[in-house]
């Protein structure tokens, strides 16, 4: 009888695990053939890549392999060597509020060390994080709008990544906005943590796509390249309707939230609630002083949502939570009557913005339309040829069917 040498065991356990998770990964919905596959499910196409290499894993609560395995638990199944785990906005278990400062910890579960970008230090880890690790794993369901702050995340690491001389795998999942652009580009005078690159509010990429964009148009630093695999998905076009099957941060609860998302934002920059501290965020705006609407809400003290604008205040506004319909929503793209229609209703000229409103829409001719009376259809039409500007643009970098 024959015994196998203890590295041919561990390589066979290796290999069996990894088609036992792809089967498992597949069996999810395995009546539909054409299911989507995000990068992180082809685990055979990157676990090899992290052989023999120290691995820092930029995730959270979205990047599963599996409906019950996680990335970070799949990797040290597969006794890859992750030595760190750098968490974005909300945390690495998806629960804090939006820009709520995240304290660095240990997971409880694996006891790998949780590095927290959103410490107040910059968004980027520190020296000695960097030095820990050979290569990052970047595992995040982004919601396709430059202002949704995964995107600029992922930028930062890149450049760090780019001027450490370390590796970066990004694991691709779809864009569930991926199917339209829209909005101005941003004015880079305007460049923020939610607004950090040109490109229109809906830019329509995955993220896959984007860091090739950011590497071909040399958007980092002094014009760096970073090291980048993606691990791309699988049956994705963008003409495809993602369905999100875990709620990418706090406030997005569903698709219906995610689909408003684009039209709903700006009003962070103004005395608007649009919902934090209910469970239908960016379903809904009202304020304690609009007048003529009998839809009401009030903002409580929640997980996600702790000190939300108009906390304890009974708000009158508009109900968006079943009409228009998802169809009409996407159809008609950003749409900027709800801004137009609150700012109309409090009558409140300059003091309705915060200064912060550019960095959202990125362009300064917004503010200035609206409060001379223009209506959202007239300041859409300003931004008409970026969107076919950045179209023509983006193409070399595309990953998947138009």
């Amino acid at each position: 009888m024959k015994y196998l040498h203890s590295g041919t065991i561990t390589l066979f356990l290796i290999v069996s695990l990894i088609f036992s998770l792809q089967c498992s990964a597949a069996s999810q919905n395995s009546t539909a053939s054409d299911r989507i596959i995000p990068g992180a499910e082809s685990v055979s196409e990157y676990v090899q890549l992290l052989k023999g290499k120290r691995v820092c894993i930029l995730s959270n609560q979205t990047g599963m392999v599996t409906k019950e395995r996680h990335v970070l638990d799949t990797l040290l199944s597969l006794k890859v060597n992750v030595v760190s785990i750098l968490s974005p906005e909300h945390g690495f278990r998806g629960t804090a509020d939006a820009g709520e400062l995240v304290n660095s910890s240990i997971d409880e579960k694996t006891g790998v060390p949780i590095r927290s970008l959103y410490d107040g230090k910059g968004g980027v880890p520190t020296q000695e994080t960097i030095d820990q690790f050979d290569v990052l794993v970047f595992d995040l369901q982004d919601v396709g709008c430059r202002f949704y702050t995964y995107l600029t995340t992922m930028a930062k690491m890149m450049a760090v990544c780019a001027t450490n001389h370390k590796q970066m795998i990004i694991l691709d999942r779809p864009n569930p906005l991926g199917f339209y652009v829209d909005g101005p580009i941003l004015d880079m005078k305007y460049k923020s943590g939610v607004g950090y690159l040109p490109i229109p509010v809906v830019h329509g990429m995955t993220l896959g796509e984007m860091a090739n964009m950011i590497n071909g148009e040399k958007w980092l630093p002094d014009g760096r390249q970073c090291d980048v695999t993606v691990i791309k998905c699988r049956n994705y076009t963008h003409k495809s309707k993602y369905q999100l099957p875990i709620k990418p941060s706090p406030n997005l609860p569903n698709m219906r939230s995610v689909y408003l998302y684009p039209s709903m934002c700006y009003f962070e920059a103004t005395p608007i609630s649009l919902g934090r501290g209910t469970t239908t965020a960016f379903q809904m705006y009202g304020h304690p002083n609009m007048k003529g609407y009998k839809f009401s809400f009030t903002p409580r003290s929640i997980d996600g949502a702790k000190y939300p604008p108009q906390l304890n205040r009974k708000c009158y506004g508009v109900d968006l939570r079943k009409k228009p319909s998802i169809d009409q929503i996407n159809a008609e793209g950003i749409n900027l009557e709800y801004v137009v229609d609150a700012y109309n209703n409090l009558n409140l000229d300059s003091h309705f913005f915060r200064s912060f409103f550019e960095n959202l829409i990125g362009q300064g001719y917004v503010r200035k339309m609206m409060m001379e009376g223009a209506t959202a259809a007239e300041i859409k039409a300003m931004w008409k040829d970026d969107v076919v500007k950045f179209k023509q643009q983006r193409r070399p970098y595309l990953l998947y069917e138009e």
